[in-house]
C-alpha cells in the first residue's frame, strides 16, 4: 500500500502543474482550476489500477483534465441558463461573478484585452477550443494533440486552422467595436 501512495505522489508531483494550467486555460478562474485539479487527481487515484497504458500516462491525464473542464463549463452554463429563466440559486454570487475574468498570468493593464481574447476563445466549438489551447497555449505538437483528442493529425490541423480563422474574424470585429467606443 505504501508503494501505491508513493507512486500516486510521484504522479501528482509530475502532473499537478500541467493539470492546473490546462484547467485554468479553459476556466480562466483560479478557484475553478484548483477544483478541477483536485477532481482530476481524485479520479486518477481511484482509476490508476484500471489505466490500460494504450496511451501515455500524460495523455490519459490530459484527457481527464479536458473532460472535467468541459463538464464543469457545461454544468456552470446550465446553472446560468436555469437562473435566467427565473429560478434562484442558493448562491447568487455564482451568477453575479460568472463572467469575471481571472488569470494570474495576465498583467492588470492587459486584463481587458485578455478577457476579450478568452471570451472569443470560449465561443469556439469544444473541439476547436481544445485543439487551439493544446497547440497554441500548451505548445503541444499535432501528433500529441491527435493522441489526446483521439483524432487524426489532419483533423487536428483542420480544427486548429478553423479555430485561428474564427478567432481572427471575431477578434477583428471585437476590436473594431472596442475602437469605436473610445
Amino acid at each position: 500500500m505504501n508503494n501505491d501512495a508513493a507512486y500516486f505522489q510521484m504522479i501528482y508531483n509530475q502532473y499537478s502543474v500541467l493539470v492546473y494550467n490546462v484547467a485554468l486555460q479553459y476556466l480562466q478562474n483560479i478557484e475553478d482550476a484548483e477544483e478541477i485539479t483536485q477532481d482530476v487527481f481524485i479520479q486518477v487515484h481511484s482509476a490508476i489500477d484500471k489505466f490500460d497504458q494504450r496511451s501515455s500516462l500524460k495523455t490519459w491525464i490530459y484527457r481527464i483534465t479536458i473532460n472535467k473542464s468541459l463538464d464543469f463549463i457545461k454544468h456552470k452554463n446550465s446553472k446560468k441558463r436555469f437562473f435566467i429563466f427565473g429560478s434562484k440559486s442558493q448562491n447568487e454570487n455564482d451568477y453575479l461573478n460568472a463572467s469575471h475574468f481571472e488569470h494570474p498570468g495576465i498583467l492588470m493593464e492587459n486584463k481587458e484585452k485578455a478577457a476579450v481574447l478568452y471570451g472569443v476563445i470560449n465561443e469556439l466549438t469544444e473541439n476547436q477550443k481544445t485543439a487551439f489551447i493544446l497547440s497554441k497555449m500548451d505548445g503541444l505538437s499535432n501528433p500529441e494533440i491527435s493522441e489526446i483528442m483521439q483524432l487524426s493529425i489532419s483533423s487536428v490541423e483542420s480544427l486548429i486552422f478553423r479555430a485561428k480563422a474564427t478567432l481572427k474574424e471575431k477578434l477583428a470585429n471585437k476590436f473594431e467595436e472596442y475602437r469605436k467606443k473610445k
